[in-house]
């Protein structure tokens, strides 16, 4: 074990000395000089979860061409990936093929693809700990090129999705032990004034998911003005309730005389303290709190004095498992999709 533990330091250490086009290169390297493998390539999900986009040495700093690419459904990858479990199977007089995911968080970003002469259990385990460390090295290294933003696309992105999907979380996944979350936003090539966004907390899920009026670049810059006027009301510390007025003002100043509308959550993590946990539900940014043990609703302040032209409803919610926007999306999370309380 602990010479595996003085391998893996070793790529990974190969892996930032190199150029972040290169790190790919790297890994494949390694594994084959440990293994004796035959060929080693990487595959991409791309946007929509339909197909994968196969990248070896050759592959990487030519054009993409249709071989490169591998539909996804009933496939051994798509095995691999939902049930984020290795999977090895006879290559023939090749040995054995080994398909390992590579997912970071809950984040399926591809699956690393090996040809081995022989395979032993001890040489699997490694397998799984390079494909796991192999996540990292792509996370961090995505952020400096364009090579693995080329990997997800499989069809041509209009201005409008170019612009919504900078506004995204970097990771369309995320898993805790608390809760897995999956999202999406599909036709990949052409969405636009549709959002999500989310942050997590020590003890709470932060959620949104935003609608800006219209299918054009005017709705992609609203869906801008939304998304960062409701990230910075967050990210300051504010309420639910405040996050939707912040959000209002921003559209009323800069908004054009659009309309958008708006899903505001935020989902407590930690244990409730007794069986009686407070449901916060709202409309204009105005909550009212619910009891579930009396199924009773407080009085709630006008929101006569505040009528945006957005819609806002806001929700403080218990421990749940969530996934937003389509059931594609949970590929990602491996689950059957959920939705969020109404």
């Amino acid at each position: 074990m602990a010479h595996e533990r003085i391998e893996l330091a070793a790529v990974l250490s190969a892996a930032e000395a190199a150029a972040p086009v290169a790190s790919l290169d790297v890994v494949a390297r390694n594994l084959r000089d440990r293994f004796g493998a035959r060929y080693v390539s990487f595959l991409f999900v791309d946007l929509v979860g339909q197909r994968l986009v196969r990248f070896n040495e050759d592959a990487v700093g030519r054009q993409r061409q249709a071989s490169d690419q591998i539909l996804l459904a009933g496939s051994l990858y798509d095995q691999v990936l939902r049930t984020q479990r290795l999977v090895r199977a006879p290559a023939g007089e090749q040995g054995q093929r080994v398909i390992a995911p590579v997912t970071n968080r809950g984040d399926t970003i591809g699956v690393l693809e090996l040809s081995l002469p022989q395979v032993t259990q001890d040489i699997l385990e490694q397998v799984e700990e390079a494909a796991h460390a192999l996540a990292y090295i792509v996370v961090t290294d995505r952020r400096f090129t364009d090579l693995y933003h080329w990997g997800q696309r499989t069809t041509a992105v209009s201005l409008a999705a170019e612009i919504q999907r900078q506004l995204l979380p970097t990771a369309p996944a995320c898993e805790a032990p608390q809760f897995s979350l999956a999202c999406a936003l599909v036709p990949a090539g052409s969405i636009a004034g549709d959002t999500y966004d989310y942050a997590l907390d020590r003890d709470t899920l932060h959620l949104s998911i935003t609608d800006a009026m219209g299918h054009d670049v005017n709705a992609s810059l609203m869906a801008t003005l939304l998304v960062n006027a409701s990230r910075g009301a967050r990210r300051a510390g504010a309420d639910l309730a405040e996050q939707a007025r912040r959000t209002h003002r921003a559209l009323l100043e800069h908004g054009r005389e659009t309309l958008a509308t708006g899903l505001l959550l935020r989902i407590a993590l930690a244990p409730a303290p007794n069986s009686s946990t407070p449901d916060t539900r709202g409309r204009y940014g105005c909550a009212r709190a619910r009891s579930r043990s009396s199924n009773s609703t407080s009085a709630c302040p006008s929101a006569s004095t505040y009528r945006p032209p957005t819609r806002f409803r806001t929700s403080t919610c218990a421990r749940v498992t969530a996934s937003c926007c389509t059931p594609t999306a949970c590929r990602n999370a491996g689950r059957r999709p959920s939705t969020f309380p109404t």
